[in-house]
């Protein structure tokens, strides 16, 4: 029996396994890299182990490290989580070798599996190789690894030199490994997966299809169980599938089968050779627990020949620190508050005070509902979404609540090409209108008392914030009655909470601060300075860094006094393991350039100017 696991991974998924360990009895052991000393997977372990340093490749890649924490903390099992090590079979070696048990499948299915472009061999599929403008569009993809890391789409042929070198860059950051294979793009096809589960004996399940077609930047932003739409003899043709490439390769424990559903064709994908993000989907409709099911299979348990039954319908929402409406920039900073209505699961990596990181991805959490319907289920978790609390940097809720209640995602009508088609809409802020006022109104608490004139009317005050990019200016004024707004009736107001009535109808607004940052109820807002300072005033042209994060190219020959055209790309900026590219605002001249590849930057400071034409 295994009594103590270490889990090779950080954040939510490391908590997520800990959760179940605890149930079941048996010791935790975390391992962190020094920007996750203090983090929730450490904090929730019953013992913690350090790994040298911030970057992956130093901490979080390094097998050594990992099974010489193992070993040295007394833990006799490993789970490796997703990401990472996950699908490394040299790493699965390792821990076999070390005489610890590994969860996870033989290190030969892992090789077979875990590259995609040997697992494309295994099923009878090659990859391309001398690309024409026949193929067009093509997709670049990293062998290893997944989460849309390494991954490009290619339109024209002369980017694809520029999209290999790029995606190799990602990939050997994100996974250690930097081989990139190129296959033919499917247009606005659907991402249907099938969940596996098997144990030693021969034994292999198919739980069912999962539906994650809302993805951006490759990367699964919303995902459902069963899939919606399929036909019984397609759903029978997938679960098939599965089951012959787990199969095929003697898999053991959980695993993923990806396709792309087009035309009511499926296109294999790759076998994820872990446990996957979306797995507490599949959970939820059938009732287990894939994390406990993974451990009873190490231990050499056999699984009944038959699956339980599925019942009802599961959506997850990725709850991402990241801004849509600026190409998907990933945030850092403080995590305020976090938290959702208790009718929903929330596995998260994080809790209300916790620093967000740049060294990893950007996921806050999993937000998951079941119901015994689909349109129930998405109902209840975007008016979970839409009532949670989330105070701290920018975040995908609003995006989140506007996708499950698109007319194309309630009607079951979306494929990979949703967000190209509907961001724009998706992710443009509706800010409450009052909100400014009920800041201001929080504000003037404990400010109302009159001098000597009582009787005489006080001067109107005033209040800017800056909201959805936009300044807003409010006015109030303090009566003998209290506080006034034109228009609008103060019922209550304290420094938390506001009532007001407009047209006779009553509305309440929670208000929180954090410095300059103001939330009132799902509104975020800045406080403005009465007067602005002039040493924040930046050179027309200006680019700033939209993130904290190392510059890990510069274009090339571009240097002080280049000629720009407008949207060309100028550096690359790398943080929470995605490239980010910034680009020239207009055609002009680079008149400044201040960063050289490998420098650290942090968010705000002033990356190059360009001097329009």
């Amino acid at each position: 029996m295994i009594t103590s696991v270490l889990v090779a991974n950080r954040g939510e998924i490391a908590c997520r396994i800990f959760r179940t360990c605890a149930e079941s009895g048996i010791r935790t052991v975390a391992v962190y890299a020094d920007p996750d000393a203090n983090a929730l997977h450490t904090r929730v372990a019953d013992t913690a182990v350090r790994l040298p340093g911030a970057a992956p490749a130093d901490t979080y890649l390094r097998a050594d490290l990992i099974v010489k924490a193992a070993v040295a903390s007394g833990a006799d099992a490993v789970h490796p989580g997703y990401g990472f090590l996950s699908e490394n079979a040299d790493f699965a070696r390792a821990v076999l070798d070390a005489g610890l048990v590994w969860i996870g499948p033989p290190p030969a299915a892992i090789e077979a599996m875990a590259s995609k472009t040997r697992a494309k061999d295994l099923m009878g599929i090659a990859p391309l190789k001398d690309v024409t403008a026949a193929d067009l569009p093509v997709l670049v993809k990293a062998a290893a690894g997944g989460g849309g890391r390494g991954m490009r789409i290619v339109r024209r042929a002369e980017d694809l030199p520029a999209a290999l070198e790029s995606a190799r860059a990602e990939a050997a950051s994100a996974f250690g490994d930097g081989e990139v294979f190129v296959e033919p793009y499917v247009e606005d096809g659907r991402h249907v997966e099938v969940q596996i589960l098997a144990d030693t004996h021969g034994t292999v399940w198919a739980l069912g299809t999962r539906d994650c077609s809302l993805q951006r930047r490759h990367q699964k932003v919303i995902e459902e169980a069963p899939a919606p739409g399929l036909t019984d003899e397609l759903t029978a043709e997938l679960n098939d599938l599965a089951v012959r490439a787990a199969r095929a390769v003697d898999y053991v424990g959980a695993g993923t089968v990806e396709f792309l559903v087009a035309d009511g064709r499926a296109h294999f994908l790759e076998m994820n050779t872990r446990l996957q993000v979306e797995h507490p989907v599949t959970e939820a409709v059938f009732g287990l627990d894939l994390v406990a099911e993974q451990i009873r299979i190490a231990e050499g348990s056999t699984l009944p020949d038959e699956p339980p039954r599925a019942r009802g319908h599961a959506v997850e929402a990725r709850l991402y620190a990241e801004d849509p409406s600026k190409d998907w920039t990933p945030q850092t900073g403080t995590l305020h508050r976090l938290s959702v209505p208790p009718s929903v699961r929330l596995d998260t990596g994080y809790e209300s005070g916790d620093l967000i990181p740049v060294h990893y991805d950007p996921m806050l959490a999993k937000v998951v509902a079941h119901a015994p319907t689909r349109a129930e289920a998405v109902r209840k978790l975007a008016g979970a979404l839409e009532q949670a609390t989330l105070h701290g940097p920018t975040t995908n809720r609003d995006l989140l609540v506007n996708s499950l209640r698109h007319k194309e995602f309630t009607t079951a009508r979306m494929d990979t090409g949703f967000y190209d088609r509907h961001l724009p809409e998706l992710a443009e802020p509706h800010p409450d209108p009052l909100a400014p006022l009920a800041a201001a109104l929080t504000d003037a608490v404990g400010r109302s008392r009159f001098g000597g004139f009582r009787n005489l009317p006080s001067t109107p005050q005033t209040k800017r914030y800056e909201m959805a990019g936009e300044e807003h200016e409010v006015r109030y004024r303090h009566t003998r009655k209290g506080l006034e707004a034109d228009g609008v009736r103060v019922l209550h107001a304290d420094a938390s909470r506001v009532v007001l009535e407009v047209d006779g109808v009553r509305r309440q607004f929670e208000v929180s601060r954090y410095g300059d940052r103001v939330y009132v109820n799902g509104t975020t807002m800045t406080t403005l300075p009465r007067f602005p300072d002039p040493t924040t005033q930046h050179t027309p042209g200006s680019l700033l860094a939209p993130m904290p994060g190392t510059v890990v190219r510069v274009a090339d020959g571009l240097a002080e006094g280049s000629a720009v055209d407008a949207g060309q790309p100028l550096l690359w900026l790398e943080a929470m393991k995605m490239e980010h590219k910034i680009t020239a605002p207009a055609a002009g001249t680079l008149s400044e350039l201040h960063v050289v590849p490998g420098r650290q930057v942090t968010v705000g400071e002033l990356l190059a100017v360009v001097q329009p034409t």
